[in-house]
C-alpha cells in the first residue's frame, strides 16, 4: 500500500485523490466521491470535503493508500 506523505494535521479526501495520482481533476475527484465510488477506512464517503488525518486509509478503483504525517 502506497503511503501519502502530508506536511499539515490533514488533507481533504479530494485532494489527496489527485496527490495519489488516482484522478487527474479536482472535477473528476468530485465526481468519483459523489458517486460512491471511494471508501475511507473501509466505509464509503461522499464528502469530498472530509478531513484525512494519518493513518486514514482511501480505497478507489481496487487501489489503496494511507495518510502518513512528515
Amino acid at each position: 500500500m502506497e503511503i501519502i506523505t502530508i506536511r499539515d494535521d490533514f488533507i481533504k479526501l479530494g485532494q489527496a485523490l489527485k496527490l495519489a495520482g488516482l484522478v487527474d481533476s479536482g472535477v473528476e475527484a468530485k465526481i468519483a466521491v459523489q458517486d460512491g465510488q471511494v471508501q475511507v477506512n473501509g466505509e464509503t464517503d461522499t464528502r469530498r470535503g472530509r478531513k484525512l488525518t494519518e493513518g486514514d486509509v482511501v480505497t478507489f478503483r481496487g487501489e489503496s493508500f494511507q495518510i502518513g504525517k512528515s
